[in-house]
């Protein structure tokens, strides 16, 4: 009779975190990380992984914001370089929605991502031992 130890169980980066960009569970890759728009299930409902341990914090925001200003910035420049001429009231519906539009898609994807990096690299009481931290 073998005993699984947690600790030499081999843990892929990049598999934790596409299956965390897609809303998966990092270890199985079947059950939901989410059980809301952004809220973390404290445990995975097909293997049992526990969950509660992530530490996203203000991260996923930081760089949804980060990515969004750099597509947006981008878009923003070539369009209006191109259309000079473009109405006011057109630009002041266009641009927040997309901003709005764009951010609302990536959060969830960028936070899931995180949270499988999170396990994948054992962080925040998913190593199996308690977070000193809190």
């Amino acid at each position: 009779m073998t005993i699984l130890n947690l600790r030499d169980e081999t843990r892929d980066t990049m598999t934790s975190l596409k299956r965390g960009v897609v809303g998966r569970c990092p270890r199985c890759g079947k059950g939901h990380i989410f059980r809301a728009y952004l809220k973390v299930q404290d445990q995975c409902e097909v293997c049992g992984e526990d969950l509660h341990h992530h530490r996203a914090d203000d991260a996923p925001p930081y760089i949804t914001i980060l990515i969004v200003a750099h597509i947006m910035g981008f878009i923003m420049l070539v369009v209006l370089t191109a259309y000079e001429d473009i109405p006011f009231w057109i630009q002041m519906t266009l641009w927040p929605g997309l901003v709005l539009a764009l951010c609302l898609t990536l959060l969830p994807r960028i936070k899931g991502a995180l949270i499988g990096l999170q396990w994948a690299q054992r962080m925040h009481g998913f190593g199996g031992e308690t977070d000193p931290i809190g």
